[in-house]
């Protein structure tokens, strides 16, 4: 009889290949948080969002002086069995602002997925550079 030795992650490995061989054949969707960018100007803040896929009507976009909420909804194209990795249901971001803006004078665009707003800044923010003066102590 020949002696074999014990290898103790062996077993592991055998149990990891098949939680993985199982998670494939679920196919199971992950939530995507869509993807941000925001730029700052003298006079605005611009964001873009990715929403690949979504429908500018199943788009609501929330504004305050402080922060932008974006609700939105992917919905399914197809009735049949597909196995699929996209994410289908509703989302949502929000995206707090360093910046007080003008949230009732908020331009959006939506083109080929992605959405564009422009946040004019608020008048006490664009004006936020004070110069001070340094007197001369008396002598």
């Amino acid at each position: 009889m020949a002696i074999v030795r014990y290898n103790p992650w062996a077993e592991m490995t055998a149990l990891r290949n098949q939680i993985d061989r199982m998670f494939e054949d679920l196919q199971v969707p992950t939530f995507r948080t869509p993807a941000a960018e925001l730029t700052e100007t003298e006079d605005a803040l611009h964001l873009k969002l990715e929403l690949p896929g979504v429908s500018a009507k199943d788009v609501d976009i929330e504004v305050t002086e402080s922060a932008v909420k974006v609700f939105a909804e992917r919905k399914l194209e197809h009735k049949y069995n597909t196995r699929s990795e996209f994410y289908y249901g509703k989302f949502q971001r929000v995206i707090p602002l360093k910046t007080r803006i003008q949230n009732t004078n908020v331009t959006a665009d939506y083109k080929d997925g992605i959405l564009n707003l422009t946040l004019p800044k608020a008048e006490e923010e664009k004006n936020k550079v004070v110069k001070v003066n340094l007197e001369q102590p008396a002598a």
